[in-house]
């Protein structure tokens, strides 16, 4: 997992108490693990709610509860940068609200880059056919965003005025990967971009001095 703390990868390994048995065959859950980072340390504790007769298990994050992640790059669009910033900070509550936010953030994106279709499924294959070798995406972002579309039907619930933050069944796991999606797009989409055109302006600033043209692309 990823501490919510201060971000560092770690493989869990949790403690868990049971607190009391419930009414109608479920009972409850409190586990604990702490991160192993010696900058941070802290503990990550959450609350689950066990069904005894299907042994399904409901799992909530309580402390904390809002998740620490990378600051958001400065060249992402503020409406989408405070749609991240909303799904991180809700995602130890709820998974779910956090991975509506991150699927309607992806969304915001894809559009704002040409990629528009009646839902978010058919946007992700505009995306992925994309046959502009100048737009394609790196075959590690490719497999990411493809695998959205397993979680919850994630990807095929259309967008619109009304089911902006439609509520879907996801794991936590699958939430924090939305995220990571999401920080791969901003990666993709917003920061390579302006390095790329900041490193053109410096080459054609040298060339315009030596009165050179300035450079293709």
């Amino acid at each position: 997992m990823k501490c919510p703390h201060c971000g560092v990868e770690f493989h869990d390994q949790w403690t868990v108490a049971q607190i009391n048995w419930g009414r109608f065959y479920t009972h409850r859950r409190v586990q604990a693990t702490r991160c192993p980072s010696e900058e941070c340390g802290k503990y990550i504790v959450s609350f689950g709610i066990i069904d005894s007769d299907d042994g399904s298990e409901e799992w909530r994050i309580i402390d904390p509860t809002t998740a620490t992640r990378g600051p958001v790059p400065k060249e992402v669009p503020g409406t989408i940068a405070n749609d991240y910033i909303e799904a991180c900070n809700v995602l130890p509550i709820s998974p779910k609200a956090s991975a509506a936010l991150s699927r309607r953030c992806l969304q915001a994106m894809l559009r704002a880059h040409g990629y528009m279709a009646k839902d978010l499924a058919k946007e992700i294959d505009l995306l992925l056919n994309e046959t502009d070798t100048t737009k394609a995406i790196p075959s590690s972002l490719r497999t990411m965003i493809d695998a959205i579309r397993n979680f919850g039907n994630f990807s095929a619930h259309p967008i619109t005025d009304v089911t902006t933050l439609q509520i879907i069944d996801v794991e936590p796991e699958e939430a924090e990967w939305c995220l990571e999606v999401l920080e791969e797009c901003f990666e993709h989409f917003y920061v390579r971009p302006a390095q790329a055109a900041a490193r053109k302006a410096v080459l054609d600033a040298k060339l315009a001095q030596a009165g050179k043209p300035a450079s293709k692309g």
